[in-house]
């Protein structure tokens, strides 16, 4: 059997969740503030730092994924390229997924918190799939 990517684990860890999930994506890209600092704009020139700008929010049902590469490339179609990718899970209640409304409430605080720069809690993946670790200097 081949590595179990940390989408995979992902997608198992919700389906063996007691209630039905919904998983919630917000695809972003980094971008210099307007009112970076010298050093902060060569850190981004490097390739480093930025804010992260939400670009796309979209959720999903565990029937609906079968690979982070078929997420990956429906995002493609989507909208424009990006750098990070975060992931949620949603649960629902009393066998029930989650309501539409609960899901929109959710993927809004998901880019309030991703803009304010909260992303505990999130699994963060780069456009192949690795895991993205933040270095908040």
């Amino acid at each position: 059997m081949p590595n179990m990517t940390l989408f995979d684990q992902l997608l198992r860890s919700a389906a063996a969740q007691p209630e039905p999930q919904r998983l919630l994506f917000v695809f972003t890209i980094a971008e210099l503030p307007d009112d970076a600092t010298p050093t902060q704009r060569e850190r981004f020139a490097e390739g480093g730092g930025g804010a992260l700008t939400p670009l796309i929010c979209v959720d999903k049902g565990l029937d609906e994924l079968s690979s982070f590469e078929a997420l990956a490339a429906e995002s493609r179609l989507a909208g424009p390229p990006w750098q990070v990718l975060f992931a949620a899970g949603l649960p629902g209640r009393d066998g029930r997924p989650p309501s539409p409304e609960q899901v929109e409430q959710a993927l809004q605080a998901m880019v309030e918190r991703i803009r304010s720069g909260s992303i505990g809690g999130f699994l963060a993946l780069d456009p192949s799939g690795e895991a993205v670790h933040f270095d908040f200097e």
